[in-house]
Parts: C-alpha cells; sequence; structure tokens
C-alpha cells in the first residue's frame, strides 16, 4: 500500500491531523485539505487513489465534492458521516460515493474499509480482475458478451451495453451487476452482495446495497433489477 495516494477532505483540524498520521504510519501517502474547494482543487492536480470525504466541510459539502469527482472520475469514494443513521449518508451514496463510515471511528477499522474498497476496484478495473479474484463473478459466456433483453454484458473487457449503447458504470456497480449476471432469475440477499461486491465479512448496513442497486437500475433499466420483497434482488433474464 506504499503507493497508495489518499485523499482527505475534512475541516477538524484535530480528526484530519490524527487521522492523516494514522494513515499514513500504515503506508499511504495522504493529501489532506480542510474543505471542499480546496479539496477538489487537490483531487484534479494530484489525482488520488482513493478519496475520503467528510460530508460537513464549507466552502463545497461532501455530497456535492463527490458529485464533482463522480462527473469526472470513477476513482473510489468513501463518505465520512458523524451520523449513522442520516440522510446524508444515503445522499452521499446517491452522489456515487463507494462505501460510507460513521465517525468517531478506529483507525483500524477505516484503514481495513480502505483496503476493502481498493481490493474491489483493483478486481473490477480490468479485464485481467477476475483472475485476481478469489471471489468471482459472471464468467464470459463462450459465444461473447452476456445478453439480457437489450443489454449487453462484456465481462472480459468489462463493458456494458444497452439497446448498442455503451453504458457508463463505476466499478462497484460493475461488480454489483456482475454477480447478478453470474446468476440470472436467482434471488442474491443484501448480506450476500454486501459479502461479495463490498468484501464485508461482517454485517453491514444494506443501504449501500440498495442505493447501488437504484443507481444500478437508472443505468441499465428499472426493470431489469427485481426486488423481490423480504429476500433481496434478481436479474431478468
Amino acid at each position: 500500500m506504499a503507493e497508495t495516494h489518499v485523499l482527505f477532505v475534512e475541516d477538524d483540524d484535530v480528526i484530519r491531523e490524527a487521522t492523516q498520521l494514522a494513515l499514513e504510519r500504515d503506508g499511504f501517502r495522504v493529501t489532506a485539505m480542510p474543505d471542499g474547494l480546496s479539496g477538489l482543487d487537490a483531487f484534479r492536480a494530484t489525482r488520488p487513489d482513493i478519496a475520503l470525504l467528510d460530508v460537513m466541510v464549507p466552502g463545497l459539502d461532501g455530497v456535492s465534492l463527490c458529485r464533482r469527482i463522480r462527473d469526472e472520475s470513477t476513482v473510489p469514494v468513501i463518505m465520512l458521516s458523524a451520523r449513522a443513521d442520516s440522510i446524508d449518508v444515503v445522499l452521499g451514496l446517491e452522489a456515487g460515493a463507494d462505501d460510507y463510515v460513521t465517525k468517531p471511528f478506529d483507525g483500524a477499522v477505516l484503514v481495513a474499509r480502505i483496503r476493502a474498497v481498493l481490493r474491489r476496484f483493483g478486481h473490477a478495473s480490468g479485464p485481467d480482475s477476475r483472475s485476481n479474484a478469489g471471489k468471482d463473478a459472471a464468467a464470459p459466456a463462450a459465444d461473447g458478451p452476456l445478453r439480457f433483453g437489450d443489454l449487453e454484458v462484456d465481462t472480459e473487457g468489462m463493458e456494458v451495453r444497452k439497446g448498442g449503447a455503451p453504458v457508463a458504470l463505476t466499478p462497484t456497480e460493475m461488480r454489483l451487476l456482475l454477480e447478478f449476471s453470474d446468476a440470472p432469475g436467482t434471488v442474491l440477499s443484501r448480506d450476500r452482495l454486501l459479502e461479495r461486491v463490498w468484501d464485508y465479512d461482517w454485517g453491514g448496513d444494506t443501504r449501500v446495497v440498495d442505493v447501488h442497486v437504484q443507481r444500478l437500475r437508472g443505468k441499465i433499466g428499472q426493470d431489469r433489477i427485481e426486488t423481490v420483497r423480504g429476500f433481496g434482488y434478481k436479474l431478468r433474464g
């Protein structure tokens, strides 16, 4: 992880400095900024490997900053929120964040979550990703891309098309779609998706799954992924 560059945006001086030191002790290179506008400038100037954004920062709040980053890049984003039940969590995920951590957080937990996000982004970043992943998603069909109606999923090239037009997915959305594509018509529970896509070996907040399913539906078609109440979701074959 020595080469991993983290952009950390946090307005609280004590939290910012303590977290930066903790991350650097774990081998990360950290660029720390106190507000959203300087964070956006730093993102554009340094192109970090991952961004940690506090929801409540001055100038440009974390949710808006996440949205601006997502307009320009698929770099992984983790939101930091002081309230687990806050609507800010959902807003951050809807803006394109891949995960969130509730403050106050333990440094070891934050590092574990960062590494989990980076692992799955590495797995979803290119045609060799499946050979490196211990938890494979959809296998490429013998005769080419997988097809579900007008939806085409190329699991080797990591490309998606709908009605022949390319669909831009974040790596997290791609991994989610690969899980569904691997078992069309099969109901996948939220806990299974948390484990397979988010690399959670412990219970997590299922809102992460729900929001990403909604984002994915908006890109591939609202009726393509069906909700099975009380159980989870399935891809219509």
